[in-house]
Formats: C-alpha cells, sequence, structure tokens
C-alpha cells in the first residue's frame, strides 16, 4: 500500500515540493538480473535498477480522482553507482512538479534510488507522468 495518496488536481498542486516517501528495501539478487537480461538483452544490473522505479513508485504514492495515469518518460536520469548482485536498494519520491494539460494534469517527480551503506544514490530519475481526467 502506498505512503501517500494525492487525490485529484487540486491535491496535486498542493502537493508540489512534498518528499513523498520511501519504498521498502530489496536486495538484487543474481535471478532478478538473469529475467531482466533475458528480456531485454542487457546483463547488467545498470538499466535493472533504472526499470525498478516503475515497481518502487506504487509502493511510495497512489494517485486518484482521475481516469488513468501514463508513464510519460523521463527528462533525465543519472547513473552513479553501479548495482551488483547482493546489494539492497530502495526508491525515495518527490513531487518537483505539476501543471495542466490538455485532458489532465502532468507531474515530475524526483525518484532516487538509494543504495543501502553508500552516501552516494544508485540513480535519479525525473520522472514525468500524465494523469488524465
Amino acid at each position: 500500500m502506498a505512503q501517500t495518496t494525492i487525490d485529484g488536481p487540486d491535491a496535486l498542486r498542493a502537493a508540489v515540493g512534498s518528499h513523498l516517501g520511501y519504498s521498502d528495501w530489496i536486495t538484487i539478487e543474481q535471478d532478478r538480473i538473469d529475467l531482466f537480461a533475458a528480456a531485454t538483452g542487457d546483463h547488467e544490473a545498470t538499466y535493472l535498477t533504472v526499470s525498478l522505479s516503475n515497481f518502487f513508485l506504487p509502493q511510495i504514492v497512489e494517485v486518484t480522482g482521475f481516469s488513468m495515469g501514463v508513464n510519460y518518460g523521463a527528462d533525465s536520469i543519472r547513473v552513479m553507482a553501479p548495482v551488483a548482485v547482493g546489494d539492497r536498494v530502495r526508491s525515495a519520491a518527490e513531487l518537483v512538479g505539476a501543471s495542466d494539460v490538455a485532458r489532465g494534469m502532468q507531474t515530475t517527480m524526483l525518484i532516487t534510488i538509494e543504495l543501502d551503506g553508500s552516501a552516494e544514490p544508485a540513480c535519479v530519475i525525473e520522472s514525468i507522468s500524465r494523469w488524465l481526467l
């Protein structure tokens, strides 16, 4: 269950600048890397780490009051530290922007994938979503 629920356009606008919470920690297992490699052809954990943002975000925030939400892309993705088998990672999220668009709203969330025991995050993603009314 998400730690933060945001209901509708007014609540999205009001939540800009808010830290939304943290996901659970997970341990990166070799079988997760192998499954990712089989699906994508990428045998490194770098892009697996980026893709985990879609796994973590629903643990952190739920947006209601819209007919649907769409992953609209990313403004930037910065990979700062490698993630290896046995490492533990989790995500933090902050709502950094919300604006009106045709038929709904667009948000930007800063998603930080933290690496347990490291002062530096594994990666930071400026994730864009569209919320359709």
